[in-house]
């Protein structure tokens, strides 16, 4: 498949690229892949289970339980059956999830488009300035796949499909809860349109969607003592929390009149334009289940405080966003090719630079 070969080509340049900025300044850039920021916390929660807890200053306390456990239980997996380590595992694990994310929104687009902008999503998504967190030791390619897998399952009325990825889903992040507001809201304007007049299948994959999320934050707060509310005391405990976005609203007028890091105002600008694509998307009239989807993860990103810095990486699974872009581009490409290949080439040099730049200089979260 062309698309997944661009994919591919795309992020092997980028490790390429890391890899020789990471020898160049004497560092391992198979530790920056597999064992930097939260994938050692998801590589302990693997080798030992949930248990490990740091303490900063009053009020910020670092739990595991704020890591929802299927990425570790899949590294887990990977490591008994092969001769791999718990940081390769990851590595492998996540690598496999960006592909299957690959197949997947290749799918949607050309379901909903035609294989040429389904290609170019795909490029596109390969391409993001974060796009470099998909071939490290994180949960977002695990997540795009399952939730790519459960909308093209939704787009194609397969109900039962679409509810248990979508409870998968709900098992690998704690935004995972998007892709099960998709079912559900889905669901719901179906039995509507239909006056309840569906089929079982239906009610069986809304109940299953929110089950994987459910049963987690039910978990930590049985293991907190207080079973609606553990979890979320946790995340503030890390120090996020969901104010509606005023920390986010705060944080961005400070960068407007003192500015700061880099990394920053680089956040600013993607989220911006995240939420200006969104107002593409409904524009241009996508179906119910993307714009749910990538609704819920952006009120997710902008409506919490904390950890600024990671909100483009929060955004990583909302692949639809780049739908507006990647019809544009295909009909840039017709029109005026070498337009079309100025615009590829100055994403992908942007992807390159500021993905190596991230992993190896910023010494920031991602």
């Amino acid at each position: 498949m062309h698309a997944l070969g661009a994919f591919a080509a795309a992020r092997l340049t980028g490790l390429l690229a890391l890899a020789v900025a990471a020898h160049t300044s004497h560092q391992d850039a198979f530790r920056l892949l597999g064992r930097s920021w939260d994938s050692r916390w998801y590589t302990g929660i693997a080798a030992h289970g949930y248990g490990r807890t740091l303490y900063f200053e009053p009020g910020v306390v670092q739990s595991d339980l704020a890591f929802f456990p299927l990425y570790p239980a899949l590294i887990r997996a990977v490591e008994t059956l092969t001769p791999l380590g718990y940081g390769a595992a990851g590595l492998l694990v996540s690598w496999l999830g960006a592909g299957a994310a690959a197949v997947g929104i290749y799918k949607i687009a050309a379901r909903l488009h035609d294989h040429r902008t389904a290609t170019v999503l795909v490029l596109l998504w390969g391409l993001l300035p974060h796009s470099v967190i998909l071939t490290m030791a994180y949960t977002e390619p695990v997540l795009t796949a399952l939730a790519a897998g459960s909308l093209y399952a939704l787009l194609t009325g397969r109900w039962q499909a679409a509810g248990a990825l979508a409870a998968l889903a709900g098992l690998a992040r704690p935004n995972g809860f998007a892709v099960a507001a998709a079912v559900v809201v889905t669901a719901v304007c179906e039995v509507v349109r239909r006056r309840g007049r569906v089929p079982h299948g239906l009610w069986t994959g809304a109940a299953l969607a929110p089950v994987g999320w459910g049963a987690y934050v039910l978990w930590v707060g049985v293991r907190k003592g207080d079973p609606l509310g553990g979890y979320f005391a946790v995340q503030r405990d890390w120090g996020s929390r969901f104010d509606f976005g005023r920390g986010s609203l705060a944080f961005a007028r400070h960068l407007l009149l003192h500015g700061d890091k880099l990394v920053f105002a680089v956040t600013l600008v993607i989220v911006a334009a995240a939420l200006l694509l969104y107002g593409l998307l409904l524009c241009d009239r996508a179906p119910l289940p993307l714009l749910v989807y990538t609704g819920v993860l952006l009120l997710i990103t902008v409506g919490g405080s904390g950890f600024f810095e990671s909100k483009p990486r929060f955004l990583l699974p909302a692949f639809p966003l780049l739908l507006p872009l990647a019809c544009a581009l295909v009909r840039t490409a017709r029109a005026r090719p070498r337009h079309a290949a100025l615009v590829v080439g100055a994403l992908a040099g942007l992807s390159l630079a500021y993905g190596t730049y991230l992993v190896t200089t910023a010494r920031m979260p991602l």
